[in-house]
């Protein structure tokens, strides 16, 4: 990802893609260089957003905020449309019964989970970008790079999308993360957790069936299921850490109140899905299209097992925190604050969840997760 983000030459002016309803003036100027040094609108906005009491800081921390839950809304709008509920509240596709019926084996529950936390990102990103218009910044707006092609199983809209399901390479280390009482990213960033389903870690693996075809062997149907039951709690434990992160460097209290009351439905969403995942069924399946392999092994067996694997613990250890001449706690982890956006970005992109996408996207993210970073608590009258 640095090496990508190194050689990317070609940038991108922020402002023709935050405003909400991009305009054609605004598309046609993508990628010619009006930021060619590199630079972010801190070097020439005024430390007030516009004519509004938010900060620059703080208008950006909610910007990149909103970024990441437009993108959060559009992958669990795909799996809502497959294995949700669609309705009135959260419309869209019609459901594919057989990938219902694949992700049921987890939890008899889980298409009520998947359309209410879709329900959930729904009102993150709506709010956010209404909040920050309230106070005259500029909203987050993707719609120019809804460009990728999804699922065309049955249930699925066939809508254009921003992120991609079907080539997802899935870090799984945050299941022994969880339940370790000894080890802590933020005190020990350079110690390697175990993965859960290492063969996640290894080649593209699809969530979603990506024809009727994809539905035509039970295994390999299972399989999908179980990639989306890992995939949910992987994507949530990011949410998790991401917002208490970001409030570290909020300076209004209102901005700081927004992140840390948005950020515990976050630890929701993961706990839920943490908890659903520890229920897949073990089984080994080929991807009869791209012949990657995959093996969801029994967590509660040699060579796994014991307190790092076990699937019933749901709830954080007790581990190091600040520092380890204090008690161990049981907290959210990591909430290091330095890089974390830049960080989150990185995050996505090496899952594949940006497959497919403009060089032109990736700039844009990258100079919304800068000036996120960039952000630093300032005295505010509130």
């Amino acid at each position: 990802m640095h090496q990508m983000w190194s050689s990317m030459k070609t940038q991108i002016n922020r402002r023709s893609f935050v405003k909400k309803g991009l305009s054609a003036a605004g598309v046609a100027t993508a990628g010619v260089g009006l930021l060619a040094n590199g630079s972010s609108l801190w070097a020439d906005d005024e430390s007030m957003e516009h004519s509004g009491r938010l900060s620059r800081g703080d208008a950006a921390l909610l910007r990149f905020a909103a970024a990441a839950e437009i993108l959060e809304t559009d992958f669990w709008v795909q799996y809502n449309e497959l294995c949700g509920i669609p309705d009135k509240e959260v419309p869209g596709g019609s459901g594919n019964p057989a990938f219902t019926a694949a992700l049921s084996v987890l939890d008899a529950d889980m298409a009520q989970y998947v359309h209410d936390n879709t329900d959930d990102e729904f009102t993150h990103q709506n709010f956010l970008n209404a909040y920050l218009e309230s106070k005259g910044a500029s909203p987050v707006s993707l719609e120019h790079f809804r460009t990728l092609m999804g699922s065309t199983a049955t249930g699925s809209s066939g809508k254009l999308r921003l992120t991609n399901l079907m080539e997802l390479t899935l870090d799984t280390s945050w299941w022994t993360r969880y339940r370790s009482s000894s080890h802590n990213p933020d005190l020990d960033p350079r110690f390697t957790f175990p993965q859960a389903v290492p063969s996640l870690a290894v080649g593209k693996h699809t969530a979603i069936p990506r024809t009727d075809d994809d539905t035509m062997d039970a295994n390999f149907l299972q399989a999908i299921a179980n990639t989306a039951g890992f995939h949910m709690p992987t994507i949530e434990q990011g949410g998790n850490s991401l917002y208490p992160s970001m409030a570290q460097r909020a300076s209004s209290a209102e901005v700081l109140r927004i992140l840390i009351s948005i950020g515990p439905t976050e630890t929701m969403h993961f706990q839920t899905w943490a908890d659903k995942a520890g229920n897949a069924p073990p089984l080994t399946a080929k991807d009869p299209k791209t012949g990657v392999s995959v093996t969801f092994p029994n967590l509660n067996s040699s060579p796994f097992g014991g307190e790092n694997f076990q699937t019933n613990l749901i709830m954080p250890e007790p581990c190091p925190f600040i520092s380890r001449k204090l008690p161990r706690c049981s907290v959210i982890r990591p909430t290091e604050t330095r890089g974390v956006a830049m960080g989150a970005v990185n995050f996505l992109a090496a899952m594949g969840l940006f497959i497919g996408q403009s060089p032109a996207f990736f700039a844009l993210m990258r100079d919304l997760a800068s000036d996120a970073d960039q952000a630093r608590r300032e005295p505010h009258d509130d």
